[in-house]
């Protein structure tokens, strides 16, 4: 007699990740906005306020990074509060899947809609802004890691802060509060250089920062651009560096605050 085996815990997560995928783009409306809205932002601020070429490609790579944050940080958030409200995480508690699974599914969710939000903010930088795309693998490479590790460790740190909120009317509070405050903290309208000195202290403990920072360092039109930055350079070695502890502090927040109802834990 052969007895049943369950799937691992990645292969549910990677299979509650195509649920998440399918239900997303179910959702025209929730799809249209979500993936379009940073692109828009950029239009609108793109007009106003870039007038030559070295300014577009250092907007561009910062708009990148606060629309990726948005949908991974305030997106997930809210769609983790959702998923509390209306019983779905008490549902899936009743079932063999463990909540590692669930986070990995949420997690293959943003990355593919970030991925989408980049693609459309890049064609919109390029028709709309003359923003070269990078030629060498390496800068791609640089795109890839900080991409990856950005939106890990901000996903992560949205489940957490959604343990907050008691309903998803208050979760925007919550959720947006620190990410439009970072925006202006964390050089993506006002290059942090320009930001008194306790202000940019604030802004650079958290990943934000860190994500902009390093997709400029991918757009820049050469590295002579990198002494626009607080540092004078790139810093890409403390970039990944503070990715990763944000990543590793996300996993430690996410298992002691994640909590499957509003009444328990």
């Amino acid at each position: 007699m052969t007895t049943a085996t369950l799937p691992s815990t990645l292969s549910l997560g990677l299979s509650r990740g195509a649920t998440e995928l399918r239900e997303f783009f179910r959702q025209k409306e929730n799809l249209i906005f979500t993936v379009s809205l940073p692109a828009i932002l950029m239009l609108l601020l793109g007009t106003v306020y870039v007038q030559e070429a070295a300014v577009a490609q250092m907007f561009a790579a910062s708009m990148i990074g606060a629309g990726i944050i948005s949908t991974s940080f305030v997106g997930l958030g809210m769609s983790v509060v959702a998923d509390r409200e209306d019983g779905t995480l008490k549902r899936l508690r009743g079932t063999p899947m463990p909540f590692t699974s669930y986070f990995i599914g949420k997690i293959v969710l943003v990355f593919v809609s970030s991925l989408f939000e980049a693609v459309l903010l890049l064609v919109v930088a390029v028709l709309r802004f003359d923003v070269e795309l990078p030629s060498s693998l390496d800068k791609w490479l640089t795109f890839a890691w900080v991409f990856t590790l950005g939106v890990i460790s901000c996903s992560l740190l949205g489940v957490a802060l959604s343990s907050i909120a008691k309903s998803t009317r208050n979760a925007a509070g919550v959720l947006n509060l620190p990410y439009i405050v970072l925006q202006f903290l964390s050089g993506v309208f006002l290059m942090q250089s320009a930001l008194p000195e306790s202000l940019r202290t604030v802004g650079s403990i958290f990943p934000l920062k860190w994500v902009c920072q390093g997709f400029r360092s991918v757009f820049a039109l050469d590295d002579g651009y990198a002494v626009m930055e607080a540092a004078g350079s790139w810093e890409l070695g403390k970039i990944a560096l503070v990715l990763g502890a944000w990543t590793i502090a996300g996993l430690v927040l996410v298992s002691r605050t994640f909590k499957w109802t509003n009444t328990s834990r």
